[in-house]
């Protein structure tokens, strides 16, 4: 899809949607970008890899996103819901779902997804993606968009203007692989994954428009500028043929530029509610085609480039807070300024340290990793010529950066006003803890010849049980990209194995033998349950596809097992988790999905293991040291259980 006009108003084209995965990105290298493809995963021998353009050859040889038997996910359903209930509650809803299961209309709406797979590329892609995430009326941030912290000291030496340059001559290179479509795909044990949303990685922007957003990606090859933000001012780069020196000379005059006074404030709209930003949008192209050429400017950019003014954010907090939500205060409390949320950014403070921050609706967690990993990593290594050779090399001068300057009228500038003091107090109630967790990796782990993300599960499942006395509602994500337009099924990390074990952590009758034993069971049944859900064989997808065939407007009723409590409280995630790992990375993170839950991004290293914890409960550092508190017992219990020799 691409586009060169603006949309103001509801448009009905629906794409798909993806979101963070559970599937660690291996750390991209190369030695010679300008012919080599690369590979996020071990190679191997498929279709793709003779094709002289193989980034999306796979694509019309992967199977579709299957339906599961009722059977399968209703017992699996089942089993899910028992560590969170009481036996009362168990034995009601175990009898509803199975009346359900043997009813003519759980066989109705079976066939009629049936029938919808067989019609569609994706039976679900287009709803998940409107439910999810297009269809979403409030604040992308905090609820949506997500963060990269960037490994403190990796542009030591350069200052701002410098490391911005080559974060962005390493961008066009990476974009050069996926234009020219010679990227190798995304591989999971040899198999190619889908690589349809890696049309949204550049020249792509989310959108506002009523009742749902839209993705929009403009044609590459016409569109070469990037659009770098200065003191909440809006400035249109050229990259093509352009060497970081060119860069860095157009970065230092837009500091100067914008030095004197900040700029109207317009990009802090793209974090209200969408409905807000939608009617502010619609009015600001109203008021002149200066504003719509700005717009578009801005939105048809390979991706926004954000140049933080003093005080550089000085701890892991502060960082986080403003790759996340833009401008840091005393408290670290994000503030919007200096951003445009509906596109991809990268963002460097004043010190030369960056980060990233993500637009979450049209891609997953993992191809924007593979892109900050080629940055970050080529640079690094010194992979990519800074300085263009002849023949590469713009002939004409570099033209100087063009301000982006939006004309405002009197009500558009009260709604700037009021949408900056809402997300200033919405980002208050807002608590946010990086922890980096040293003691041990995977290094350590694997030496109890167990998952290492198994075993980071059951780390805060232990440290949720100590808190709060019971098991917490857990969403993993794990991505389902095997498939054509695939993107995610849940893992349903609390288990009878999981609380089994935790209880047992509590119990001082228990010996650290028979903690062992009840800890690998809960691994045993979280990789089995892992398995499942990367083949679209979970519970919550195909519970939602049943329930959205309901046909209401036709005077169907909502069949009880989606009225029972259980089906709101299993799926009211209060630990919502999600794994990316990578050495070039100090973290990352996104919000909570409920008001009383945490968000826990986590990765794991070959000797660390790292959390962002989010939360409006107030309690993000409290949460932070029962993690590492967990962590620390857990190794403690397998050390001596494996002393012991484990004998019961």
């Amino acid at each position: 899809m691409s586009c060169t006009r603006l949309y103001i108003g509801r448009v009905s084209a629906r794409l798909p949607r993806s979101t963070l995965s559970t599937t660690p990105t291996s750390t991209i290298m190369t030695t010679s970008l300008a012919t080599r493809a690369l590979s996020s995963s071990p190679s191997s021998s498929t279709s793709a890899d003779s094709h002289p353009k193989p980034l999306y050859a796979s694509q019309p040889s992967l199977p579709h996103l299957p339906v599961p038997t009722l059977s399968s996910t209703l017992h699996k359903y089942i089993e899910t819901l028992q560590p969170l209930q009481t036996p009362e509650e168990h034995q009601k809803s175990r009898k509803t779902i199975e009346s359900f299961l043997s009813s003519a209309t759980a066989k109705t709406l079976q066939q009629r997804l049936e029938a919808r797979a067989a019609e569609r590329d994706s039976w679900l892609s287009e709803w998940w993606n409107d439910a999810a995430y297009m269809g979403y009326r409030g604040r992308i941030v905090p609820n949506v968009s997500y963060f990269y912290v960037h490994k403190h000291g990796l542009g030591k030496g350069k200052n701002q203007a410098q490391r911005a340059a080559e974060l962005v001559r390493a961008t066009v290179e990476f974009k050069k692989l996926v234009d020219s479509e010679r990227l190798e795909p995304e591989k999971v044990k040899g198999k190619p994954l889908c690589m349809a949303s890696y049309k949204y990685l550049f020249n792509a922007v989310r959108v506002p428009t009523s009742p749902a957003d839209v993705p929009l990606a403009y044609e590459p090859e016409k569109h070469h500028h990037i659009v770098v933000l200065s003191n909440d001012r809006y400035f249109k780069v050229d990259t093509k043929g352009r060497s970081a020196s060119d860069l860095v000379k157009a970065f230092e005059q837009i500091k100067k530029l914008s030095a004197d006074k900040p700029g109207s404030g317009v990009g802090v709209l793209t974090a209200d509610d969408r409905d807000v930003w939608t009617e502010a949008r619609r009015h600001l192209l109203s008021i002149s085609n200066k504003n719509v050429q700005g717009v578009q400017d801005i939105e048809s950019a390979i991706l926004l480039v954000c140049l933080d003014n003093d005080p550089a954010p000085a701890t892991e907090d502060a960082r986080a807070w403003a790759y996340w939500a833009g401008g840091h205060d005393r408290t670290g409390k994000g503030k919007g300024f200096n951003r445009w949320f509906d596109k991809h950014e990268i963002i460097v403070d004043s010190n030369g340290e960056s980060g990233f921050n993500g637009e979450h609706s049209m891609l997953d967690g993992t191809p924007t990793l593979r892109l900050n990993e080629f940055m970050l990593g080529s640079i690094d290594k010194g992979a990519i010529p800074l300085e263009l050779p002849e023949g590469e090399k713009s002939t004409e001068p570099m033209p100087a950066p063009e301000e982006i300057v939006f004309e405002l009228d009197k009500h558009l500038q009260d709604v700037v006003a009021k949408s900056k003091k809402g997300f200033e107090d919405e980002m208050a109630l807002q608590d946010l803890k990086m922890v980096n967790f040293t003691g041990y990796g995977k290094e350590v782990i694997k030496t109890h010849k167990t998952s290492p993300d198994a075993w980071a599960q059951l780390i805060k499942q232990l440290a949720f049980y100590r808190l709060f006395n019971r098991p917490g509602v857990t969403y993993e994500s794990c991505q389902t990209r095997q498939f054509l337009l695939g993107r995610t099924e849940v893992i349903r990390s609390v288990s009878n194995e999981a609380k089994a074990f935790v209880e047992a952590m509590a119990d001082s009758s228990k010996s650290d033998a028979e903690r062992e034993k009840l800890f690998r069971a809960a691994v045993t049944r979280h990789i089995q349950y892992s398995a499942w859900a990367a083949d679209a064989q979970g519970v919550d997808r195909h519970l939602f596809g049943l329930k959205k065939l309901v046909r209401t407007e036709k005077g169907e009723e909502i069949p009880e097992i989606f009225t029972d409590p259980a089906f709101a409280k299993s799926s009211h995630w209060e630990m919502s988790t999600s794994q990316l790992s990578s050495k070039y990375l100090d973290g990352w993170g996104y919000g909570e999905v409920v008001e009383d839950g945490y968000g826990l991004s986590y990765a794991i290293g070959d000797n660390e293991i790292r959390w962002c914890v989010t939360t409006k409960n107030n309690d993000a550092e409290k949460f932070g040291k029962a993690l590492v508190a967990a962590a620390e017992d857990v190794r403690k219990m397998m050390d001596n259980a494996k002393k012991s020799g484990s004998k019961l």
